[in-house]
């Protein structure tokens, strides 16, 4: 008997992809506890790397240089990446708060969520300006402005360190494009006072050098949409305004019920709150017995123990380890153009070495992320079956539609069936759907289940229910009613009752909305989790089915391309944080919308696990036609293009392609042709495909009219 692996028992949360939680995921994928769930949840894919944004203000690094990929290290360490920010936290019902998701349960919890510069009490500042931190909303919006031509000019609220970093990155990158700029740099106060005096004067220096206007004891008033107006009455124009003063905390964790200081969470030594079952570390956390300025070089030497201590706190065993941070620390800060300035125990040093110091650090650090270690597989046991290695592959089974069973071995075997004999049960063209009639109502029946493809059980979810109902939309029914079919990896009660919670609900919400009920269901355990659904639907006319396409109708996409290759390439750490998390916007969207805009469609199907020219080859074959396709109009989603193009493939790919006979087009955008789609867009053979394809457009979706109905040569598929 196969050895059952370890169950699960405890979920370890991350709130936030600060530089802590970077760390501890890394030391995760290299050091995993057994039996704990991680989870990481961050606003997006990515988190910036604070040490170089002055340098991509300045453009000395480009934006994806300044990004911590958040999906790509979940993946190495075996974590769910929840993309969404946190609200708040239930400490009774041990339970943590995302918009928009079912809540997130945890058995020990830890915050790294930083800090933001938002000046809430300065008039006008939401409207006109925008924070420094967090950094990733800033770092797009410089990043838009900058590329603008004519004159610029920029005002700096806050006259720390950091403000002067900006000011004068800002001043540098604007002159070496040719715009005539005004930077201004406004304190109410003096300004670099944290600095000592020798550093501060080599600061001031800087800032003269690049033209850094500096305002120093002037009180602000007002932000508007043309500058800042100050206390005096005197104004600064500015078209580009944002603040760096200072460090506030988010607004959520007053309520979170853990001891505070002035907002921040109050940690002692060992990085644990006034709940022990709560960490905190980086800028969002205060230390209470020994105090420190924010700083990034405190956040990054606290994870290797918050890594050794919320494994403690997971199994039960081991005193925690306190935190003992340095006294001072060596500060590098930008001067804009290629120099900087170093500053430790009174000595300052500035000039273009400090600057190749400071890159040398700072891509040192990044390249923990950038590359990760690969983990060499098990060794397959010896002796073993002829033929395993060969079945087993050269690469991990994917999950969705990319696990399904080739369509020759499941037509193969369906043909062994003999025919409906009932008068009631009518099989449709294809191989998972039937009409059910009952009196003189018409009820459509599908079936089907994905093995999941990520960790989130409310994302593998959504994808799952929007999967099963795209045959009953297909066929222009309404959906009725479902019941799911579950297995969950081994965990214990408690972890299996949050994991069903959060896949019934999200699969609920999709349901309701469409105007289905769950109306009950099967789980069980097993090696790894797959979600099914049963679907029935009603239609108040005849099906729409895959047979029925007519010579002159268009073929209208609903959705982009390339799920396929994307969750691929995911599994291998190789695909873009972004470009996953836009891939699993398109799967979980709905279509029930685009279904009733298409419910004229001579024949349809929704393009899922055989790919496009299969699903394509499966309504030319049963409506006696052949298609012309144009392979420049097909969408595609980010990313899917440059990944073909690096040979990345699905498990199912050369299945897929072997499928369709005679098309045999090569290169990357053709090969996207075979890619297997999970929750994939519906393919509608359909008159005046233009007008109905605006209409989708104007419903949101990224629809097209990719081809025609050109024959009648059944199965024929041609590219132009």
């Amino acid at each position: 008997m196969k050895t059952p692996a370890l169950p699960l028992t405890r979920d370890l949360v991350l709130i936030g992809g600060g530089h802590s939680h970077a760390l501890v995921l890394r030391m995760w994928g290299m050091d995993p506890l057994p039996g704990a769930r991680l989870t990481v949840i961050n606003p997006g894919p990515t988190a910036p790397y604070s040490g170089m944004l002055p340098g991509f203000v300045a453009g000395h690094y480009d934006r994806d240089a300044l990004d911590i990929d958040l999906v790509q290290l979940a993946r190495f360490a075996g974590a769910r990446v929840i993309l969404g920010a946190a609200s708040g936290i239930d400490r009774t019902a041990r339970e943590i708060h995302v918009p928009g998701r079912p809540p997130v349960g945890y058995d020990v919890a830890s915050i790294d969520i930083g800090i933001t510069s938002a000046m809430p009490a300065l008039p006008g500042f939401a409207e006109h300006a925008i924070p420094a931190k967090p950094l990733g909303p800033f770092a797009e919006a410089w990043d838009r402005y900058r590329a603008k031509d004519g004159p610029a000019s920029v005002a700096v609220i806050g006259g720390g360190v950091a403000g002067a970093e900006l000011a004068a990155a800002m001043a540098f990158t604007l002159r070496t494009r040719g715009r005539a700029a005004q930077v201004h740099l406004v304190d109410n106060g003096t300004a670099l006072s944290a600095l000592r005096p020798q550093a501060a004067s080599k600061l001031r220096a800087a800032l003269t050098a690049q033209g850094v206007t500096l305002h120093e004891h002037t009180e602000i008033a007002e932000v508007t949409a043309d500058g800042l107006r100050l206390a005096n009455g005197h104004e600064i124009d500015a078209s580009f305004i944002t603040g760096a003063a200072g460090a506030r905390p988010h607004g959520w964790l007053e309520t979170s019920g853990l001891a505070l200081t002035d907002g921040f969470v109050t940690v002692s030594p060992t990085l644990q709150s006034s709940d022990p079952d709560i960490f905190a570390t980086g800028d969002c956390a205060h230390m209470a017995e020994t105090p420190r300025p924010k700083a990034g070089v405190y956040a990054v030497r606290q994870a290797p123990v918050l890594f050794d201590n919320l494994r403690k706190r997971l199994s039960g065993e081991g005193t925690p380890r306190p935190y003992r941070p340095q006294r001072d620390y060596l500060k590098l800060i930008s001067l804009g153009e290629k120099s900087a300035l170093a500053d430790r125990f009174g000595l300052a040093l500035s000039g273009p070495a400090m600057w190749r110091w400071k890159d040398h650090i700072d891509q040192k650090f990044m390249e923990r992320f950038r590359d990760l270690p690969q983990m060499a597989p098990q060794p397959l046991p010896s002796p073993r079956a002829a033929g395993s290695r060969e079945a087993l592959g050269d690469k991990p089974m994917c999950g969705g539609c990319g696990a399904k069973v080739g369509r020759d071995a499941l037509s193969a075997a369906l043909s062994h069936l003999p025919a409906p004999v009932r008068s009631d049960v009518t099989a449709l063209p294809g191989d998972d759907a039937a009409l059910l009639l009952t009196g003189g109502t018409r009820q459509v029946m599908t079936t089907d289940h994905l093995r999941a493809f990520v960790e989130d059980p409310v994302i593998m979810a959504r994808i799952a229910t929007v999967h099963a109902l795209g045959d009953i939309w297909a066929m222009g029914a309404a959906p009725q009613a479902a019941t799911a079919s579950l297995t969950l990896p081994r965990t214990s009660e408690e972890l299996a009752q949050r994991t069903l919670t959060e896949i019934l609900t999200a699969a609920s919400e999709i349901l309701r909305d469409t105007g289905a009920e769950i109306v009950g269901g099967h789980s069980s355990m097993g090696d790894e989790m797959t979600i099914g659904l049963t679907l029935t639907g009603l239609c108040e006319r005849d099906p729409i089915t895959l047979g029925g396409a007519q010579i002159g109708d268009d073929l209208v996409l609903t959705k982009p391309l390339g799920s396929g290759v994307l969750m691929a390439a995911e599994m291998q750490g190789a695909a873009r944080g972004d470009w996953v998390s836009a891939a699993l916007a398109s799967m979980t969207r709905p279509q029930d919308d685009a279904a009733k805009i298409l419910q004229d469609a001579h024949a349809m199907t929704d393009v899922t696990g055989f790919g496009l020219a299969g699903h394509l080859h499966g309504i030319c074959m049963a409506s006696g036609v052949s298609a012309e396709l144009h392979l420049d109009a097909i969408p595609l989603l980010p990313g899917a293009l440059q990944l073909s193009g690096q040979g990345i493939r699905s498990t199912l790919y050369p299945k897929n392609r072997d499928a369709v006979p005679g098309l045999r087009l090569e290169g990357a955008r053709a090969d996207l042709l075979f890619d297997p789609q999970t929750a994939g867009g519906l393919l509608a053979a359909i008159p005046d495909g233009a007008a109905h394809v605006a209409e989708l457009r104007a419903a949101g979706y990224e629809a097209a009219v990719i081809g025609r109905i050109d024959g009648d040569w059944p199965g024929q598929i041609s590219i132009v």
